[in-house]
């Protein structure tokens, strides 16, 4: 499967290219293949599920029955650019296949949740900052401080990095404390926030790959806890012998 999928990538680049007729035509006969190759490991996987209900309450089912119906959209006439853009998203069937990928996918989508209270909080940090610095630098430069929309794209450009010093100096020859309103800015969001976003990923992440771990050797957690239940009773033993040996009478 990951074979296929990674050849229909190539396929789907290969037509952004200009290629001779017999070769468009090998490339449509393969996109063909693989579309019908799509389909039957789909009926497949359905057939040896327990019911359309079964199915359909896996995640990855539905995702790829998307895929698979998008693929399926006729390649002719002038919807030929939508049936083609739909077969990009076949390369995304790579993510369903290998656990890796599904774990990060995973990770990302349930850290979505305390990632949004993080943006949130950042949003009220930018927007009071676009605030300080439309009334304070306006004058200056209108173009990147003219209000607070504006000048909260100018932030979003300071704590992305980009030439945000020619920014602070154009600032600070007429505010020559003006550097203290940038660095606390970009301490705040570069440095606080952005990490707390990687560390709530990072989290998820790690909970998600337990739970991997779990599911792909069940047994784990109570071996390990067999194993070290035999360690403990073998030293209770030792203990004991030692100490019936300092209770023999000399």
């Amino acid at each position: 499967m990951i074979a296929v999928i990674i050849i229909s990538a190539l396929t789907v680049g290969a037509h952004t290219y200009s290629l001779p007729p017999a070769m468009e035509s090998a490339l449509n006969i393969m996109d063909i293949a693989i579309t019908v190759f799509f389909l039957v490991e789909l009926v497949i996987r359905y057939l040896a599920s327990d019911g359309i209900r079964a199915f359909f309450k896996k995640g990855w089912n539905i995702f790829d029955t998307i895929i698979v119906i998008g693929s399926l959209y006729p390649a002719a006439g002038s919807t030929i650019l939508i049936a083609r853009l739909l077969r990009i998203f076949r390369v995304l069937r790579l993510v369903s296949m290998v656990p890796e990928l599904r774990v990060l996918v995973n990770a990302l989508i349930k850290a979505i949740p305390q990632m949004g209270y993080i943006g949130l909080l950042m949003f009220v940090i930018f927007y009071i900052y676009a605030a300080i610095g439309s009334m304070l630098f306006a004058n200056i430069n209108p173009t990147l401080w003219s209000d607070v929309s504006i000048s909260m794209l100018t932030l979003f450009r300071v704590a992305t990095f980009e030439d945000w010093t020619d920014v602070m100096y154009e600032t600070m020859e007429v505010y020559s404390l003006s550097w203290i309103y940038y660095l606390t800015f970009i301490f705040l969001t570069a440095f606080i926030f952005l990490n707390m976003m990687v560390g709530t990923i990072l989290e998820v992440m790690s909970e998600e790959h337990k739970q991997l771990r779990e599911e792909q050797n069940p047994d784990a957690d109570t071996m390990a806890t067999s194993q070290e239940m035999q360690a403990l009773h073998q030293k209770l033993d030792q203990l004991q012998a030692t100490l019936a040996e300092m209770n023999k009478p000399k």
